[in-house]
């Protein structure tokens, strides 16, 4: 992974993904050119693969405390009184 990658953006990366896809099933490539698509398109998943694991970490926390604030003292369940 190239140092760009760290900071590519979810969109950036998936965009960039989609294109190298579409290279590949245009054909037309060398062997050696479609297998620097495929290991950079591997390399653009990962980074798709991170931000959305992330993603799906921040969720969960979110939720869990979320969950957490309603069990506490006080929250019996209900919530805060306000429309979800």
């Amino acid at each position: 992974m190239t140092e760009t990658d760290t900071s590519l953006g979810y969109e950036q990366a998936r965009d960039e993904l989609i294109e190298v896809v579409r290279k590949l099933e245009a054909g037309g490539t060398s062997l050696e050119d479609s297998l620097v698509l495929w290991e950079r398109g591997e390399e653009l998943a990962q980074v798709c693969r991170r931000w959305l694991e992330g993603a799906r970490a921040r969720l969960d926390s979110a939720l869990a405390a979320r969950e957490a604030g309603a069990e506490g003292p006080g929250g019996g369940g209900e919530g805060d009184g306000r429309d979800a």
